[in-house]
């Protein structure tokens, strides 16, 4: 992504009058984020606090905008301009794009300083430590490849978590005919997406996975095994309900609470929508891996990427991002957001039963380098090739096409995005 100066037409008039503040104000830091819920909004103030105690002030950049696209416009702007802010958060490849562009700040010594490279995983530094270069703190993993179930409806028709597909299909098949949607289903492309990621590291495995969705390889894109994730991926709408398309994921999560559904395939973030309902991990709600990925994660981690400032603001910059590293911090955000810490040193005492799993399943597999970036989530394949996979996917979910049709468009969707 070329950071070019034209990006400054595509800014709205609120972003032109946040790119007038003052990012080097004395004494202070300047956070652009897209976390205003809530709950999300509460954890950072406890980064916010921190800071204060330190005698730093907390400029706040709230961009709303699920995603971060609104406030990468912000930036972008604002770093064409020459005023780019202390920090704002970002994404997977959106970091390595504004790292490639020189406009990041060297961590190392920090780095060095704190001990990150001892604990966070390989898997993270590739966008953390681009060119062997700190330029961001990660605050965060969420890993994608969960399943949510109501424990009433599998306590009632007596199912077992699932542990390969043809469980998985035995199963939503003994839900469907008890008369439950066995899969509550968002409709919308990067939903889907994440689906995708699940049934080709089930299907496939972790080697599979990294050649299709890391190394966007073709003959693993044009396979056999290929074909047979679409193929399963067919499966899975048998199991959806016809009101679907478009439905947000927390609205699909709020069907499992309910009980209309019985399973929703979907990331971590989807805990907090059975916490919020006041539902208890193991009693009223089951967490598991989805069937076949045992033992492997896919990840997307939030961080916040560090700019070029004025020697005036580095002392700052730096307080910043040691204070998202403390590993108090890293506990008490996560704990909040439903995401495991970016330190796999961080103590899981504190969490619930399913962010105890995650940590530890996250610990596991980034020792046995089953940790993968996510397709559907930027951290596996650069923007264009992912909306190319979006685009396949969606079209293939909401039509007959074949799988064989399905995964031709794919490799050549794919090659052309590159």
């Amino acid at each position: 992504m070329e950071i070019r100066k034209t990006t400054l037409a595509m800014v709205s008039a609120a972003a032109l009058m946040l790119a007038t503040s003052t990012a080097s104000a004395a004494g202070k830091v300047e956070v652009i984020h897209w976390w205003t819920s809530g709950g999300e909004a509460a954890a950072l103030n406890v980064l916010k606090k921190n800071l204060e105690k330190q005698g730093i002030g907390w400029m706040d950049g709230a961009v709303a905008g699920g995603g971060g696209d609104q406030a990468r416009t912000v930036v972008k702007a604002r770093v064409a301009a020459g005023n780019p802010p202390t920090t704002m958060q970002q994404l997977g490849f959106a970091i390595l794009d504004f790292a490639d562009g020189g406009f990041l700040a060297n961590l190392n010594d920090l780095a060095a300083k704190e001990g990150w490279d001892k604990v966070v995983p390989n898997a993270l530094k590739r966008f953390m430590k681009p060119d062997g270069v700190w330029v961001a703190a990660p605050v965060n993993v969420h890993t994608t490849n969960w399943v949510w179930a109501n424990k009433a409806i599998f306590d009632k028709l007596g199912i077992a978590q699932p542990t390969n597909w043809d469980e998985f299909v035995a199963a939503a098949d003994k839900i469907k005919a008890a008369g439950i949607t066995p899969i509550a289903w968002g409709g919308q492309a990067w939903q889907e997406a994440t689906v995708v990621d699940a049934l080709v590291n089930s299907t496939g495995g972790t080697d599979f996975y990294k050649k299709a969705f890391v190394d966007m390889d073709q003959a693993a894109l044009s396979s056999k095994t290929m074909v047979e994730v679409f193929q399963r991926l067919r499966k899975l709408k048998s199991y959806v309900d016809p009101n679907y398309p478009n439905r947000d994921w927390n609205l699909a999560t709020a069907m499992v609470i309910n009980g209309e559904a019985a399973m929703q395939m979907m990331g971590d973030w989807a805990k907090g929508e059975f916490i919020a309902a006041k539902k208890v991990p193991n009693k009223d709600f089951l967490c598991f891996r989805f069937p076949g990925t045992a033992g492997s994660v896919t990840f997307n981690s939030d961080a916040f990427a560090m700019f070029k400032v004025g020697d005036d603001a580095k002392g700052n910059q730096a307080a910043l991002a040691s204070a998202i590293m403390e590993p108090g911090f890293q506990a008490a955000f996560n704990i909040v957001k439903g995401s495991a810490p970016a330190r796999m040193d961080v103590s899981g005492k504190d969490f619930d039963a399913c962010g105890q799993k995650a940590i530890k399943q996250l610990a596991e597999a980034a020792n046995a380098d089953k940790m993968m970036g996510s397709m559907a989530h930027g951290h596996a394949v650069p923007e264009a090739v992912k909306g190319a996979i979006y685009d396949v996917v969606t079209n293939y979910f909401s039509s007959d096409q074949s799988a064989e049709e399905a995964v031709k468009k794919l490799a050549e969707a794919v090659a052309l995005a590159q």
